[in-house]
């Protein structure tokens, strides 16, 4: 149980590392490269990093999760419904949106447009800042659905 327990706040710290780190350096550095080409180099070099980290993270915490929520249930046995249903209800719920909402930000707006920069496709410095704007909008979302989901699982323990 302690090594599932390292593992899920090891992916957790990466995971909200690699969206802080989208949020706070990578989407901000854009504004300071003068050159539309240079920024969309910058951003598709990025992504290409921040995308196999943010999923591959976000699936250990739901795999050690589940281990994590199998141990309290073997604890708690016949009052682990009464004890912790509620909470873990919620937790479980709202980490679904976070997946969702994670899935949508790496695979929806990230991969799509690595791809497309990589295919050699045009993109305009409108689309360049739309495509900002919802990386942006999208990380500060699932920033605030991991603290509430972080708090539901401390709660859960203590």
């Amino acid at each position: 149980m302690m090594l599932t327990s390292w593992l899920h706040l090891t992916a957790l710290a990466l995971y909200l590392g690699s969206v802080a780190g989208l949020w706070v350096i990578l989407l901000p550095s854009l504004s300071a490269i003068r050159d539309h080409q240079g920024r969309l180099q910058l951003l598709a070099a990025g992504l290409k990093l921040y995308n196999p980290v943010q999923i591959g993270m976000l699936g250990l915490l739901v795999i050690s999760g589940a281990f994590l929520v199998t141990d309290l249930k073997a604890a708690y046995r016949e009052m682990f419904v009464r004890e912790l249903g509620t909470a873990l209800a919620l937790k479980l719920a709202l980490s679904f949106v976070l997946v969702v909402l994670s899935s949508y930000q790496s695979m929806a707006l990230a991969h799509r447009f690595v791809r497309r920069f990589d295919g050699g496709e045009p993109c305009s410095p409108q689309e360049l800042g739309a495509l900002a704007g919802r990386l942006k909008a999208s990380s500060l979302s699932i920033l605030f659905l991991v603290l509430v989901v972080l708090w539901l699982g401390v709660r859960l323990r203590g």
